[in-house]
């Protein structure tokens, strides 16, 4: 039995197409039945228009406040009736109200292995550290930012010449090995939650 998933993307939607491809293929066991995006200019609801995928516009500076847009954004989830969110570049961060809806059923993927480099320019932040080697994260969402169950990771190195651009190329080229496989496992109820740790049965 396919799982119903559902996506929220707010720029071009590359991990969202790795994703989609990986649906196509059969890989993961999934149907995608919405992309839900906060961005009408958003390259994914090319993307999603392209794979007959439904497009929710939930755009956020047509409210007058955070507040009325998550209410908007939760009825769209809501909805959706998914068992399973993906955010996949979605740029906001997502409300303790909305977490608490779907507990243990929103993913997110990272271009850092966590906990190291939380938030914004994470890609930038292993550079300026000096690190030697970077990859990203695939984990659920909790009411800490980033700071969910860690379900994957993958790492890459970093080059003595990289900048915050090449090295996040190459970490997306992991994301987009990692997200779909993290997608699969839950799909085939594989992965289990024990405090802090995520077990793949």
């Amino acid at each position: 039995m396919k799982k119903r998933i559902a996506v929220l993307a707010s720029g071009r939607g590359s991990n969202f197409q790795a994703v989609l491809d990986a649906i196509r293929a059969g890989t993961v066991p999934a149907a995608c039945v919405a992309l839900i995006t906060d961005n009408p200019e958003a390259y994914a609801i090319e993307r999603a228009e392209k794979a007959q995928v439904p497009v929710l516009i939930i755009d956020y500076t047509s409210f007058p406040d955070r507040a009325g847009y998550e209410q908007a954004l939760l009825a769209a989830m809501q909805e959706c009736s998914a068992e399973l969110f993906v955010l996949a570049g979605y740029m906001r961060i997502l409300g303790s109200g909305i977490v608490r809806a779907f507990p243990d059923r929103i993913m997110n993927i990272h271009p850092a292995l966590l906990p190291s480099f939380p938030g914004l320019h994470a890609q930038r932040q292993a550079v300026l550290h000096g690190v030697k080697v970077a990859g990203c994260t695939v984990h659920f969402v909790d009411e800490c930012l980033d700071g969910g169950p860690i379900i994957l990771q993958a790492c890459v190195p970093v080059m003595e010449d990289d900048d915050e651009d090449t090295l996040a190329d190459r970490i997306l080229e992991r994301e987009h090995e990692c997200y779909p496989e993290a997608i699969r496992l839950f799909c085939e109820d594989r992965l289990v939650i024990e405090g802090r740790r995520v077990r793949i049965c």
